[in-house]
């Protein structure tokens, strides 16, 4: 008599971080980020030398033992000054960011949810919005009020606006054709309690990734407002304004436009790749074993 054969149990979806351990480009950008958020924290606690401190005579050292990264034209430790500068970037991207998905998030959900002429208002406004880049804002900031980090953030803050709230209506017109969403208007509930408990917790991935690759751009934008005398100012470090002072000692200490560089390099795709790394882990698609 032959056996029946068992049918064998269904596959359980890989857990979010057993997908994370096999996904390289999560793990490359996750370590490459906390390797930025380590930086400044670190900076805060200990940095080799004080970054307020002026040497001449220590001045456009190369890398030694006691200056690992060697110092700057003000005889300035670069390892200090890069640790330090992390400070900006990261002040700069959380705020500026949060700027950006709070207003733009509430705009994109009201846009979505009251449709007509709100959302056409809201979206034109947006289109408007995208043809002041964070340079632009900035360099009319800086001509009514000073140069300054604040200015920075407004500007940047200010050009994510509309990325998210256009992003956010996107995301949130798909929720409300569901049929839980329709379930819900037919059972009595408003648009206001639907975008609460319904429509928001399904966007909030979509709105994660959007925020960590936005912070990759709010570092770029810093370093190149600082660049142009436009963000943090002196004696702040800024990677953005450490190149900006390499620039004319390229041929006399070109590490010195190498260190920032890479610095700025390395944060934005660290960024990059833990935002598509997320983009993957957090699709529902990608949950299904069978696929």
């Amino acid at each position: 008599m032959t056996a029946a054969l068992a049918t064998p149990a269904p596959r359980a979806a890989p857990g979010f971080w057993q997908r994370a351990r096999r996904h390289p480009g999560f793990a490359i950008g996750g370590v490459l980020t906390a390797l930025l958020l380590l930086a400044a924290g670190l900076s805060y606690l200990w940095t080799p030398y004080s970054v307020f401190e002026v040497d001449m005579d220590a001045k456009l050292l190369p890398p030694s033992a006691a200056h690992w990264l060697g110092t700057d034209a003000f005889g300035r430790d670069v390892a200090s000054l890069l640790l330090v500068g992390a400070r900006a970037s990261i002040q700069v991207g959380v705020i500026a960011v949060g700027i950006g998905l709070l207003v733009g998030t509430a705009l994109g959900l009201l846009a979505s949810a009251r449709r007509g002429w709100v959302e056409e208002l809201i979206m034109r406004v947006a289109d408007f919005g995208f043809a002041f880049p964070a340079i632009l804002t900035a360099i009319m900031l800086t001509a009514a009020y000073g140069a300054g980090i604040g200015n920075a953030i407004i500007a940047i803050g200010i050009y994510n606006v509309p990325a998210f709230a256009r992003i956010t209506r996107a995301a949130a017109n798909a929720v409300w054709s569901r049929d839980y969403v329709l379930a819900a208007r037919a059972g009595g509930k408003g648009p206001w309690a639907i975008t609460w408990q319904h429509v928001l917790p399904n966007i909030t991935a979509v709105l994660i990734v959007q925020a960590t690759i936005r912070f990759a751009v709010a570092i770029l934008a810093e370093a190149a407002l600082s660049y142009l005398g436009l963000g943090t100012q002196p004696p702040q470090p800024s990677w953005g304004r450490m190149l900006a002072e390499a620039q004319t000692l390229m041929f006399d200490a070109p590490l010195l436009a190498v260190w920032p560089g890479l610095a700025i390099a390395l944060a934005v795709l660290g960024l990059n790749l833990l935002g598509d790394g997320l983009r993957d882990l957090l699709d529902p698609r990608l949950r299904n074993p069978a696929r």
